[in-house]
């Protein structure tokens, strides 16, 4: 048993902890009230005193904070009826407050009350409304910009005696393949696919400046090989960083003597030319369109094409699918694709690329048709 010394100096100890508790709260910068278990306020720190202009204490707790009627949902109540620790936000004098309800229990554990603690978070909610309008306004310029990117492909169709399909997917809402058909003049037509490293927003512009740069470039564009190395020096003049590089495959096509001549910018899913004999690869090696190398020189091959052949391009969207075990879609089935019936061919290759991939699509892909109609 305490003797009466001891039970003094506990007795000055509790004094002296409660009046700390008080100075505590007193200058807290957080707001903090405790409510009764009718709603009445009981207590209201400086704080919240001063900030609201009056004293709210013996005013019920939807009172206290301009409101005429009971919140829908009190937290208070909930902590006095339940015991819950309960949050939730509220709006007063235009200002946004995150108020944690805790509940208050006495010494014999049963709940007297709540404590509620006000904090000011203003300037964290109006950052998040700009963030949530910033990001309104660019998924709106980004399908703009899909619009544009899926309106500047060519026509699908008859391009005097070539026949012309395709499908595209970004893995993304942009993509950063590209591929154009477009006639050079009367008897030439360009034809290319590209691959720009990355996907996203800055891949997509830059096939933006491949599209354009094709389209300017008027000299030696039914040169396929010269072509490439026109584009490489006009990308050079941008400034940009090594990373930024890209790929491509062009080939011109002569509609009267019916000759591909074609060159490959670092290209590495070659062009499959087949037909109900055979299938074979448009081998030709070149380096991608970067700032690596200040001088590039590309060369070119040809081949002559007959009617029902067929030439088809791609990226690596498409060969670089992984199943559920690591193993990529490869070319090979590709080939196999072929060999096995050759209707409807690109749909079939996407199907069968989808059926394979285990995982969500990681990158752009593109197939693009090519066929001699006569």
């Amino acid at each position: 048993m305490l003797d009466k010394k001891e039970r003094k100096s506990i007795k000055k100890g509790l004094t002296e902890f409660r009046f700390l508790n008080y100075n505590v709260l007193e200058s807290m910068v957080d707001w903090v009230r405790l409510v009764s278990p009718d709603g009445t306020i009981v207590y209201a720190n400086k704080s919240m005193k001063d900030a609201l202009g009056y004293d709210i204490v013996g005013k019920k707790c939807f009172q206290s904070v301009g409101r005429d009627t009971p919140c829908t949902f009190c937290i208070s109540k909930r902590s006095i009826l339940y015991g819950e620790v309960v949050q939730k936000e509220e709006v007063i004098k235009g200002r946004y407050y995150s108020v944690i309800s805790s509940p208050i229990r006495d010494s014999n554990g049963r709940i007297v009350g709540a404590v509620e603690v006000l904090r000011d978070v203003t300037r964290e909610r109006k950052l998040e409304q700009q963030l949530v309008r910033q990001n309104a306004k660019m998924l709106q310029d980004i399908k703009f910009a899909e619009k544009i990117q899926r309106r500047i492909l060519p026509k699908k169709g008859i391009y005097k005696t070539l026949k012309i399909d395709y499908l595209y997917k970004p893995c993304e809402m942009l993509s950063g393949d590209m591929f154009d058909v477009f006639y050079i003049d009367k008897d030439n037509i360009g034809i290319y696919i590209c691959d720009v490293a990355g996907h996203g927003i800055t891949s997509s512009i830059m096939t933006m400046f491949v599209r354009q740069t094709m389209r300017a470039i008027k000299d030696n564009l039914n040169i396929p090989s010269k072509t490439l190395t026109e584009l490489q020096k006009r990308f050079s003049t941008l400034g940009l960083e090594s990373d930024k590089y890209f790929t491509m495959f062009y080939a011109v096509y002569n509609v009267k003597d019916h000759n591909l001549k074609y060159a490959n910018a670092g290209h590495n899913c070659l062009p499959i030319k087949y037909n109900s004999q055979s299938i074979e690869f448009l081998k030709m090696k070149g380096l991608p369109i970067s700032l690596i190398f200040n001088d590039i020189f590309y060369e070119e091959s040809e081949i002559i094409l007959s009617k029902g052949d067929r030439v088809l391009f791609f990226t690596d969207g498409i060969v670089e699918v992984k199943d559920k075990d690591g193993n990529e879609f490869g070319v090979d089935r590709i080939l196999d694709i072929i060999k096995t019936d050759d209707s409807d061919i690109l749909n079939r290759i996407v199907g069968e690329v989808e059926r394979f991939r285990c995982k969500e699509q990681m990158d752009d892909y593109a197939l693009l048709l090519m066929e001699v109609m006569n």
